[in-house]
């Protein structure tokens, strides 16, 4: 397939429905970007070429331009000298050098109009690159959130399996039990601070209630004394 033939059918390319038809996207468009990559430098090189032929068409222009010129001032000093056969003979080489003027001029005209179109096809698919790359880093960013989504969706499924929810119910147990082992320690036992409280409460009830049998028998014995 020719250079031209490929840019053709590259600049024409629909990169989206190409992409939504690829069973690999990211494969095609890796292909595609690398396509034309190789066209725009065969591009790149085939209009240096083209411009070096331009530079070269000019400079036998500017050579052509000088040797009529010359013969033209021949033909002058010919005339003055009144031979006008060798005039007659400068002018035929100046009208040589005209010539071949015209015709590289044409060739110039041909070549640079060559390089503008392309200058112009290269800024197409240069256009057309960025596009393609633009998309690729799209893809490349979609890949990786796909597999981001698709490890938490698998994460997700192993949590919500049947051998995790054991490990999370056991392991739930084990806690639990080792709560009420920790419960049954303590169970009946009063903290230091509390058991002292309790003791002051308790010595004050008794301290009353053994005032109040005094004061009880202090009566009795005042009775039995005054019966007496």
């Amino acid at each position: 397939m020719g250079i031209f033939t490929r840019f053709r059918d590259i600049i024409s390319s629909n990169i989206n429905s190409m992409l939504d038809k690829a069973e690999d996207p990211e494969k095609l468009i890796r292909l595609m970007i690398r396509e034309m990559e190789d066209t725009l430098v065969e591009l790149k090189a085939s209009c240096a070429g083209v411009m070096a032929g331009a530079k070269k068409i000019q400079r036998q222009m500017d050579e052509a331009e000088s040797r009529a010129t010359d013969w033209g001032s021949k033909a002058e000093l010919a005339v003055n000298k009144g031979r006008e056969d060798l005039a007659r003979e400068a002018l035929v080489e100046r009208r040589r050098y005209t010539d071949r003027m015209a015709a590289l001029e044409k060739d110039l005209a041909e070549h640079n109009t060559l390089v503008a179109q392309y200058q112009d096809d290269i800024r197409q698919l240069e256009e057309k690159l960025g596009t393609a790359r633009e998309k690729q880093r799209m893809l490349v960013q979609r890949h990786v959130h796909a597999a981001k989504k698709r490890r938490a969706q698998e994460e997700i499924r192993r949590a919500n399996g049947t051998e995790a929810i054991l490990k999370f119910e056991d392991l739930e147990n084990r806690i639990e039990r080792m709560e009420a082992e920790a419960d049954l320690v303590n169970y009946g036992k009063k903290t230091t601070l509390e058991a002292e409280f309790e003791t002051l409460s308790v010595d004050d009830d008794i301290e009353k209630e053994l005032r109040d049998l005094k004061d009880s028998l202090t009566k009795k014995e005042s009775k039995g004394q005054e019966k007496a």
